[in-house]
């Protein structure tokens, strides 16, 4: 990654993202193909603006609570915290699993909110504010079976087959294993992996619109251990998303996040 400044800035803060306990200087550099030094000043800029800091012990650099909290004020600010929160708690908890609003941004759909179902045994819990690879996830299929052809292609060619997250034996490999999908997709009414994001897990989903024109603004979806969402639950589960994913859909005229 050359690029400017800014762009090597924000490549910074999105591999400390990745992972809580912070990353060594030389990882980071070698993730962003530039040198150590430039890293090191990026690095300790950040640190003086108060968004990342050095633990003292491991020498690895970690993110402080400072984005979270612009990102939580900025939710906040839109009303989105107060709308789609109780929707996502109820399907949660009807559901039993995982459930997670993201938002189609451009040619992006980020996951920005969740709310947790299973309160013991195997949980199934991805980290908030990462982009969703459309080729392999529900929230993906969803979108893009909602589309034309072509502009599902023009989609899935421009993010690709691959992604950072180790997929599993499920995920589609080709363009036409997607397009099979959003077939199934589109006569079931909502998207449905298995094994694909990651082995042993299911996941679903339904397209959020927009209230007056009906453009799709997001997807909402279930996500949890395979043993537990079989073919028998997601079929029974189904109805239930779609109708929460169109309690949304009218409630996000609330919200200046989709507008």
């Amino acid at each position: 990654m050359a690029g400017s400044l800014i762009e090597r800035t924000l490549g910074v803060l999105e591999i400390l993202s990745e992972d809580a306990e912070g990353m060594p200087l030389l990882v980071i550099a070698d993730r962003l193909r530039i040198p150590k030094s430039a890293a090191h000043r990026i690095c300790n800029e950040l640190i003086r603006l108060g968004h990342v800091r050095q633990d003292p012990n491991t020498q690895r650099y970690r993110l402080t609570t400072r984005l979270m909290a612009m990102g939580l004020s900025y939710l906040a600010s839109t009303g989105a915290s107060d709308v789609i929160q109780p929707i996502l708690d109820r399907l949660a908890e009807e559901s039993g699993e995982l459930v997670r609003l993201s938002v189609i941004e451009g040619q992006h759909l980020t996951w920005i909110a969740k709310a947790q179902g299973a309160r013991t045994g195997l949980r199934y819990d991805p980290d908030m504010g990462r982009e969703a690879p459309l080729f392999c996830t529900a929230s993906g299929h969803a979108w893009l079976a909602d589309l034309s052809d072509e502009a599902a292609t023009a989609l899935i060619d421009a993010q690709g087959l691959e992604t950072d997250h180790p997929v599993g034996p499920g995920a589609p490999r080709t363009r036409e294993a997607v397009f099979e999908h959003l077939r199934q997709t589109r006569e079931r009414g909502y998207s449905w992996v298995s094994d694909s994001m990651g082995p042993g897990t299911t996941a679903m989903a339904a397209l959020v619109r927009h209230p007056l024109d009906g453009h799709p603004i997001g997807a909402l979806s279930i996500a949890g251990p395979s043993v537990r969402l079989d073919a028998e639950r997601v079929q029974a589960l189904g109805p239930r998303l779609m109708a929460a994913a169109a309690e949304l859909s009218q409630a996000s005229a609330s919200s200046r996040l989709f507008s």
